[in-house]
């Protein structure tokens, strides 16, 4: 091994295999390459220039051993940080760092974090219908597939889209291609209506042994919060996630007051300071931030060994909107840190795996990172050339009167 590995280039891409995908590549002065993931849905491009005209110069001969003093030098060494476009941008950076470090000890990153402290890794998935027949079709689905563990989301009635599900469509994607974005009405009085009986008719459909979970995203106020708290316990979810938004999270207190059902939230928190009152107060029991949004391996350690503390688990953040080299990095995070609860995996378009590919696997609905060194995954700049960056925005939600409710 090199005295001093150091780094000689550092490139960003941006590309678009049916969504759009920010990715870091860095290569050292002894040829080793490793890859990072910095996409922020809907805010692609900021993040990429973040990186290419802020971090990326800087980068050029640091030590590429040196993975926390860069972790320290891009956050501390900057007077304006946190945020999701810098921890995202910051979290490429520690991603591509660890890659390269596995694959310069020809072990996987797993190996490096302390070892395996599973044998896998539960995972779950989503299923959506909006009226019951069609939801529990993708129940079954999901089932078949081999998950344990399945995420259900469904319509409400006099609304023509929510959140996790849209009217007469097979599949749910909320990233609308267009000039911006498109508005969707929410009804939280017909939601808090229909959920409850929506999925304890799930329940009594699957019994007791398929793990449910429930994303409510961030729409309700803290008595609404615990009112569906209260009214779900029956149906024994494996959690409720994002009851409430999560700027107030002494707000929680009073969901946690009135009932013992599992929450989880934390997928818009990017540092461990955002996450360090609902940890230190239990106030959840499953933190849910995404490897690439929390500052990459690095620093979702120190955010998953603060939860330990307390009891709480971690469930980081998976949708198809983060790339196959974010989920990597969670599966390796999740085999060596032992309280890793589960990993959403919500799966990818097949044209995404014309530009990444990924070795991790999936079988009796468990997940593993692979053995291969580094990170596992590998990606085509050649192919990504032929995704060129669409312009692509999240949808505004609003209540029935026309005044912008929590997306």
């Amino acid at each position: 091994m090199p005295a001093n590995r150091t780094i000689t280039a550092a490139e960003v891409f941006v590309s678009s295999p049916s969504r759009n995908y920010v990715t870091l590549k860095i290569t050292t002065s002894d040829g080793l390459v490793g890859y990072g993931d910095a996409t922020v849905n809907g805010r692609e491009l900021s993040v990429a220039s973040y990186l290419k005209d802020h971090l990326c110069p800087a980068l050029i001969g640091r030590d590429a051993e040196r993975i926390e003093d860069t972790w320290q030098f891009f956050y501390k060494g900057a007077y304006w940080r946190r945020g999701p476009i810098t921890m995202a941008a910051i979290g490429a950076i520690d991603m591509a760092l660890w890659d390269i470090k596995g694959k310069a000890a020809d072990m996987p990153v797993y190996q490096l974090l302390g070892g395996a402290a599973r044998d896998k890794i539960l995972t779950y998935t989503h299923a959506t219908g909006w009226g019951f027949e069609e939801l529990m079709d993708s129940v079954a689905q999901r089932q078949t597939e081999g998950f344990r563990a399945v995420r259900v989301q469904f319509g409400v009635p006099g609304l023509e889209k929510v959140y996790g599900v849209t009217r007469e469509a097979a599949t749910y994607e909320p990233a609308g291609r267009g000039i911006g974005p498109v508005t969707e009405d929410w009804d939280s009085a017909a939601y808090l209506r229909t959920a409850p009986q929506m999925l304890a008719r799930v329940r009594d459909a699957v019994g007791d042994e398929l793990h449910l979970l429930h994303d409510v995203h961030h729409r309700l106020t803290p008595s609404e919060a615990a009112r569906l708290a209260q009214d779900l316990e029956v149906v024994r979810l494996f959690w409720l996630e994002d009851v409430m938004p999560a700027e107030n999270p002494q707000l929680l207190r009073q969901v946690r007051n009135q009932s013992t059902i599992p929450l989880a939230i934390g997928e818009v928190f990017n540092t461990i300071w955002d996450c360090q009152q609902i940890l230190t107060e239990r106030l959840v029991d499953y933190i849910r931030c995404a490897v690439v949004h929390a500052g990459g391996i690095s620093h979702m350690r120190k955010i998953l060994a603060l939860a330990e503390v307390f009891n709480v688990q971690g469930a980081p953040h998976g949708p198809s909107d983060v790339s196959p080299i974010n989920m990597a990095a969670s599966l390796h995070l999740g085999l060596a840190t032992s309280n890793f609860a589960i990993q959403e995996h919500m799966g990818y378009d097949p044209l995404v795996s014309e530009v990444f590919t990924s070795h991790y696997t999936f079988n009796d609905g468990y997940l593993h990172p692979s053995d291969k060194p580094g990170l596992g995954v590998e990606f085509d700049e050649k192919a990504a050339r032929k995704f060129e960056y669409r312009q692509a925005y999240l949808p505004v939600a609003r209540n029935l009167d026309g005044s912008v409710k929590d997306w």
